[in-house]
């Protein structure tokens, strides 16, 4: 019986006698109509369906209204930084497999020259408008992206004399580009936000 009322349906959606038509006001609309996979077990009729997963974490307790809002602030700086870490990511995975098909050093060279002047034309209007802590969260997710720290993709993309410089420039403006993620640790607040970013959740 099922399969006959869905057969039905489906001919009903794909008629082209009614898709693009407006129906009549008491004539219900399957426009949004899901069709799940199904199996009969003694008789019944069983649906599956893949849902999305929701991850759940204890709320977060608050003192005071001024740690509220640091709890917010928070999240609204990580919304506007995880984009750019995971395009970081992104891209050091399209350089890493370039690399592998580049036969010496100077077309590597090249190659790292040409993607930085393509992501400098591109967002560097954006990235100079991050705050101090926007970039500090953003050193943090670069390495809970990639596995490496800001200062180590540097000296490795660049050498070490351009990494001792970044870092130095970083320093003045009071950050760290060695600093690492600590998902269980310090940054353990952070990497709930970031998943529940992630998940569509918040």
């Amino acid at each position: 019986m099922y399969r006959f009322i869905i057969s039905i349906l489906v001919t009903v959606l794909l008629s082209p006698v009614t898709r693009g038509q407006e129906l009549p006001r008491d004539t219900i609309s399957f426009e949004n109509l899901q069709i799940f996979n199904q199996m009969v077990k003694d008789g019944d009729t069983i649906l599956h369906s893949t849902i999305n997963e929701v991850v759940v974490y204890p709320v977060p307790q608050f003192t005071s209204r001024r740690d509220l809002r640091r709890y917010h602030r928070l999240v609204h700086n990580l919304k506007v930084v995880h984009p750019y870490a995971v395009l970081a990511a992104a891209k050091l995975d399209e350089m890493n497999e370039a690399f592998t098909q580049l036969t010496n050093e100077r077309e590597r060279n090249q190659f790292i020259k040409q993607v930085e002047k393509e992501l400098m034309e591109e967002f560097s209007d954006e990235l100079k408008s991050l705050t101090i802590t926007q970039g500090r969260l953003l050193i943090k997710l670069i390495d809970r992206e990639t596995g490496n720290t800001s200062y180590e993709l540097v000296r490795e993309l660049r050498g070490s004399f351009s990494a001792f410089f970044w870092q130095t420039v970083a320093r003045l403006f009071g950050s760290n580009l060695k600093t690492t993620f600590d998902a269980e640790g310090e940054d353990k607040l952070i990497d709930q936000i970031v998943v529940l970013i992630e998940n569509g959740q918040i």
